[in-house]
């Protein structure tokens, strides 16, 4: 059973674990102060051409979801999402339980546009009855897989300034969003046009880790209390610095990212070449085919993936993620088993 469920089933690649060993028995100092977490600050700096930008590394997506919206946003003020964006479907309530209200929008595969913003800001005119739309959160790449280019970002941040909303970025995807075929978007392009953003490792090679960006250093003011006050200052901040410092040192972190929309695009031609189509078209590595309820059931039997979204009686599109270390053979096998299934299947 070859999993294609997430692209976090394997551990860290091996440079980050021989990395972690050699630095072992160092001695450092806590919580982010130590020589390896400035040098990857210093390092995302000069790769997004800001040496202004103030960087927070956490544990995890949901956790810099949380840390930044709960911190920029007063108790009145609420944020702006994509009813697939991941703080709306896929984090327990974490946000509301912050006291935030999230605005749900429709999204265009998975994307916000302009038109939706206007739509909400329309809609939150009777002050104080309603909550204040304060933030504009997306995803790229998004929840389906598919990427902003520079031109929708640019778009979306004039938006934002025309109505004072804070534009954030979640970026647990961002390198295969700017690794995928057709991309015309930089980090520098990223960290020009958004007020905050963070750099995923979980999903690209990392143990764990995500590198909160704040370009304006002014945004980030008192963030640090909010770290250690909920609990995401680590002590053994180095952990996470370590990892950061060896993904930018050269292209790792790119490089990974594009192997996994590489092998992602090898199972998306094979899917097209036998007639299915997408519920979304392919970009990076998650993949989201429309097939007959059989042939995801023979599927199932030696490949694990999620089941989707209900199309019609005889059709569901399922979610197939590949990773940084998927397995080439594994790839070969799931295009040849499915070849020979679709040729009998419809």
């Amino acid at each position: 059973m070859y999993n294609f469920k997430n692209d976090y089933a394997e551990g860290a690649h091996p440079r980050i674990l021989e990395r972690l060993a050699t630095s072992n028995f160092e001695q450092a100092l806590g919580y982010g102060d130590d020589h390896y977490t400035q040098a990857a600050k210093q390092l995302l700096r000069e790769r997004m051409g800001n040496p202004e930008a103030a960087i927070y590394f956490v544990s995890g997506g949901t956790q810099a979801n949380l840390l930044v919206i709960s911190h920029l946003l007063r108790p009145y003020e609420a944020v702006i999402s994509c009813r697939t964006g991941h703080i709306y479907a896929n984090e327990t309530g974490a946000i509301e339980a912050t006291g935030h209200r999230i605005i749900p929008v429709e999204g265009i595969d998975g994307k916000v546009s302009p038109a939706s913003v206007e739509e909400v800001m329309e809609a939150h005119k009777l002050r104080p009855h309603v909550v204040k739309p304060r933030m504009l959160y997306l995803s790229n790449a998004t929840e389906l897989g598919t990427i902003y280019t520079k031109s929708e970002l640019s778009d979306l941040a004039q938006i934002c300034k025309k109505f004072d909303l804070l534009l954030f970025m979640d970026g647990a995807r961002l390198g295969h969003a700017l690794s995928a075929a057709g991309n015309d978007l930089s980090l520098a392009d990223v960290a020009a046009n958004v007020d905050i953003f963070y750099i995923g490792g979980t999903k690209n090679g990392a143990l764990l880790g995500e590198a909160i960006v704040f370009p304006s250093d002014e945004l980030a003011a008192d963030f640090d209390y909010t770290l250690k006050q909920k609990g995401a200052l680590l002590a053994k901040g180095r952990i996470l610095g370590i990892q950061f410092l060896t993904l930018f040192e050269d292209h790792l972190y790119f490089d990974l990212a594009a192997k996994a929309n590489k092998m992602a695009a090898q199972i998306a031609e094979t899917i097209a070449q036998q007639g299915f189509h997408f519920l979304t078209a392919p970009y990076t590595n998650q993949l989201f085919p429309i097939l007959p309820k059989q042939l995801i059931k023979e599927l199932l039997n030696n490949y694990a993936f999620y089941v989707w979204k209900e199309v019609d009686q005889d059709h569901q599109a399922v979610r197939i993620i590949t990773s940084w270390a998927t397995d080439e053979r594994q790839v070969d096998q799931f295009c040849s088993d499915f070849k020979q299934l679709a040729s009998t299947i419809r």
